[in-house]
């Protein structure tokens, strides 16, 4: 399966909506183009990357250095996986993000390690100031990079079947449930779709994930504001939030936080980094190079 532009809004009939997420960028390989990322997370302070696991797998599996490349807990993972194509999709995930990084901090991607916090999210290890999320269904993986403040990313089959009658109390605030309840059946159920992917966006970037009950904050018709569950809107424009539709039947929806952590448009690794961490990666890859 192969990608394409993604396109803001959603059809129907809803007007599309103007936000500043920046749109994703497709990468369909280890190869880029990388430059995209480093223009968006300089001059946006954000970027979205989407792919294809089949695409990424075949280079992924015949590179020698996949070790050092996914890192040592990510490789004890990826070796104690026994279904292959849960292998083949958590490989290409990671080295997605790693390469990701890489091009916004300009380092090479096997500088970059990948931690976890104790709920699973994913960070760059010394590197604070650049904050990540990662998604993935089916064949489809996205990352979100961003460095003025939290970010996160929730993508799925745009032709999901959800039932409202089963999720719209979990789900939804009384405003939205009078929005939805509008709507006819098929438009109905595509802005479920949006509406949960956001939340579940917003909670990732908050670190709560489904701990954060998503009847207690919703969004406005146009999927990018943030409103409390009565329907009044909520902060000064802090964060900005996206929904885009892919030509081949995914969506991707974003949150990303603007908090005002401005560094110049320099996510140069000597700018980023803290002066220990840069220290051993100058080791490390000393050592590597037999310099």
């Amino acid at each position: 399966m192969t990608g394409g532009t993604a396109r803001q809004a959603e059809p129907g009939t809803w007007e599309p909506a103007r936000t500043t997420v920046a749109e994703p960028i497709l990468m369909p390989g280890i190869d880029g183009p990388w430059s995209k990322v480093r223009q968006s997370v300089s001059w946006r302070g954000h970027a979205v990357v989407h792919g294809y696991w089949q695409q990424w797998l075949p280079a992924a599996l015949a590179d020698p250095e996949l070790r050092n490349l996914l890192g040592s807990r990510d490789w004890q993972r990826f070796s104690g996986l026994t279904d292959p194509e849960a292998r083949s999709r958590f490989a290409a995930s990671r080295l997605m993000v790693r390469y990701a990084a890489g091009a916004a901090l300009h380092v090479p991607p096997d500088s970059v390690e990948l931690a976890y916090k104790p709920g699973g999210r994913p960070y760059l290890r010394g590197c604070d100031q650049v904050d990540v999320s990662l998604s993935h269904t089916k064949d489809l993986m996205v990352v979100g990079l961003n460095r003025r403040g939290r970010i996160g990313v929730d993508t799925e089959v745009a032709s999901r079947r959800v039932r409202y009658a089963s999720v719209e109390r979990q789900l939804c605030t009384p405003t939205e449930r009078r929005h939805l309840t509008a709507l006819p059946e098929p438009e109905r159920e595509r802005e479920l779709l949006r509406i949960w992917t956001l939340k579940e966006a917003y909670t990732k970037a908050l670190g709560q994930g489904m701990r954060m009950g998503f009847s207690q904050f919703g969004f406005g018709p146009d999927g990018t504001t943030l409103r409390t569950p009565d329907g009044r809107e909520v902060g000064e424009g802090e964060w900005s939030f996206g929904t885009f539709w892919l030509p081949d039947s995914y969506l991707i929806s974003v949150a990303c936080q603007d908090a005002g952590l401005e560094s110049g448009g320099d996510t140069a690794v000597g700018t980023m980094l803290d002066e220990g961490f840069l220290g051993e990666v100058v080791d490390l890859l000393s050592h590597r190079d037999g310099r």
